[in-house]
């Protein structure tokens, strides 16, 4: 027989705010600490409650299960509305030729990328890394080049 436990009220408004300041997924351990939980299955709980309700609502927000982290969206009616009022990404165009090359070619060797857009290409590594958008790995002389749950979780992909 499972045990129903009593939700805080506050906890739910919590998650809300740490979701919405955070601007990125968040996992049940940000979220329990932002709360003051120790109880990872209470904040599962909590938070598969709030994702019913903003279903439920006539918001045009959303509170999404990405894998095992969550994050706080506009509903897809609403996207495109006003989609033109965010703000430019922050990230260099030169970065991001680079990363839709590494994004369609994964794993992709450095070397192949350095061929591809010449030297420059380390300077926008360093920023791609810095964003977390992608990792490498030690393979022989070079590296490989994969994107990470960040670059899906920021694109949406």
């Amino acid at each position: 027989m499972a045990e129903t436990r009593a939700k805080n009220p506050e906890h739910k408004r919590i998650a809300e705010a740490a979701l919405f300041v955070s601007g990125r997924a968040l996992d049940v351990n940000d979220l329990a600490r932002a709360m003051g939980v120790m109880s990872i299955g209470y904040v599962r709980e909590l938070m598969e409650e709030l994702i019913t309700d903003y279903n439920s609502s006539t918001s045009a927000f959303m509170v999404e299960k990405l894998g095992d982290r969550y994050t706080l969206g506009i509903k897809q009616q609403y996207v495109e509305k006003v989609s033109s009022l965010a703000g430019a990404p922050d990230i260099s165009k030169g970065a991001l030729r680079i990363l839709a090359y590494i994004s369609k070619n994964e794993p992709v060797m450095q070397s192949s990328i350095v061929k591809a857009f010449g030297s420059t290409t380390y300077e926008y590594m360093k920023e791609l890394m810095e964003k977390d958008f992608i990792k490498r790995s030690p393979v022989g002389r070079t590296k490989k080049i994969e994107t990470t749950p960040t670059f899906r979780e920021y694109f949406n992909i």
